[in-house]
């Protein structure tokens, strides 16, 4: 994994949004490998409850940044301080449908025992980037038909019994294009319904 060209890229932003939120995903360096850090978010959230996602949040007033929103709540959730995370660069800003702008930094911690803060995250999975990279551990279909997005493609990352899907997962796809040899696939897999039962 080859983040070096993070540092000279210039990401998409999103210009207009109603909230700003912002993510780390934390680069951490593992037997020589290069893993993700990943958390769980836990049962009793009220958006996107137990989806893997990356540490991150709403931005609070007192975030003079977004690349602070990020590190706060990197902090927040599982414990990694703003001060031992290297931030290397970002990717490209992402809406969701709750009219969210998420701004996802790039940072490289140190490989320690991470604490989940059990009140927003049940878990906390840190993956290799070889099994990410692995075609069969990687999927994706077409949904045609939704009311908000229209048609539009999910990735679907399974990795140590965890799934990686969702924003989380075009997040990754974009990282990995760019620090890696692995590209996303032209072809889907499948193409379904908007209402159609998901892989997980």
């Amino acid at each position: 994994m080859d983040l070096t060209g993070l540092r000279r890229y210039t990401p998409e932003a999103v210009t207009r949004a109603r909230r700003e939120a912002a993510v780390l995903a934390p680069v951490i360096e593992r037997g020589g490998e290069a893993h993700l850090l990943f958390t769980k978010r836990a049962a009793h959230l009220g958006e996107h409850p137990g989806q893997m996602s990356f540490p991150g949040g709403g931005r609070e007033p007192i975030d003079r940044t977004l690349t602070d929103t990020a590190l706060r709540e990197a902090d927040e959730e599982v414990g990694m301080r703003p001060d031992e995370v290297d931030v290397v660069g970002r990717l490209d800003d992402t809406r969701t449908s709750s009219a969210y702008r998420i701004r996802p930094f790039v940072g490289v911690a140190p490989d320690r025992e991470y604490v989940p803060d059990e009140s927003e995250v049940a878990e906390i999975a840190v993956l290799p980037v070889s099994g990410l990279t692995d075609p069969a551990n990687y999927e994706t279909e077409r949904r045609v038909g939704h009311p908000e997005y229209g048609d539009h493609r999910v990735h679907f990352f399974h990795v140590d019994g965890y799934t990686v899907w969702g924003v989380t997962g075009r997040m990754v796809v974009q990282l990995l294009e760019r620090t890696t040899d692995w590209r996303a696939p032209e072809e889907v897999d499948r193409v379904v319904g908007a209402d159609a039962e998901l892989p997980i």
